[in-house]
């Protein structure tokens, strides 16, 4: 119904934190996908995110006056896909319930209802810090204020523009469907980063809300961002079949794409 239609969008205030988690207590990602591997103290990690933002004028580009605006928080993998090009896999997009059955007919992607609150730096420039809030089954609260930057609990990725582009550049997104894996491709604008210092309560809610095992201990944050203003466009559409009685198997080493 809408493959092919681009969806135009620009996500302001964006809130990136980023942790990395073993590769061993991760569920297998879908057929098709495998996870971006890091080596790091003798075992693998992959980089999990959540990003908090406001998204203003969402759109669909033929029809430019139906315009809606809503906080998100997108909870997500890194992976690389068949082509070996860097995407994310979402385990979850948590948004206003009045927006999930928009999203979920439109883009195909794991929406899931919760109550949030994003803080605008942009409009409260003079502010000492500020709060960005999820609630769902319990509370995670976010509080930032501007820092040089720092890093935590992690491998290593380079200098500090290199972890921008590593994070900031995956132009392609995967939700796993029941029998289907759909795909977004999307063109995002980088605008400036500004790193800030963070303290998280309510942290032992991240794995069930990263739909993960419980028994994960959850890490110690490996960066953290603040984006003012990222514009993109999303094309909308692409669903791949997923092999369901397919059986994984190990990847080649040389598959991987190891980092130190």
């Amino acid at each position: 119904m809408f493959a092919g239609m681009l969806l135009r969008t620009v996500a302001r205030d964006c809130l990136f934190l980023n942790w990395a988690l073993p590769e061993a207590v991760l569920p297998d990602p879908p057929a098709r996908l495998r996870y971006q591997i890091h080596a790091w103290q003798g075992e693998s990690w992959v980089f999990a995110s959540a990003v908090f933002c406001h998204h203003g004028g969402v759109h669909l580009e033929p029809l430019p006056q139906l315009r809606i605006s809503y906080p998100q928080v997108d909870l997500r993998l890194n992976v690389l896909d068949a082509e070996g090009i860097p995407s994310v896999l979402y385990r979850r997009m948590l948004m206003p319930a009045w927006v999930v059955p928009w999203v979920r007919l439109v883009t195909r992607q794991p929406a899931v209802a919760a109550q949030l609150w994003c803080a605008r730096p942009n409009r409260q420039p003079e502010a000492d810090s500020w709060t960005w809030r999820l609630e769902r089954g319990g509370i995670v609260e976010v509080r930032a204020r501007l820092a040089s930057p720092q890093l935590g609990e992690g491998p290593a990725l380079g200098s500090w523009d290199r972890i921008l582009r590593y994070f900031h550049e995956r132009p392609r997104g995967y939700a796993a469907g029941l029998t289907m894996l759909h795909r977004v491709d999307s063109e995002v604008v980088p605008g400036a980063a500004v790193p800030l210092a963070v303290e998280i309560e309510g942290e032992y809610l991240l794995p069930r809300l990263f739909d993960l095992p419980g028994e994960i201990s959850w890490p110690r944050l490996h960066s953290s961002w603040l984006c003012p203003e990222m514009p993109f466009s999303v094309e909308l559409g692409l669903a791949l079949k997923l092999p369901t009685h397919e059986v994984r198997q190990p990847e080649p080493v040389a598959g991987r794409v190891m980092m130190r």
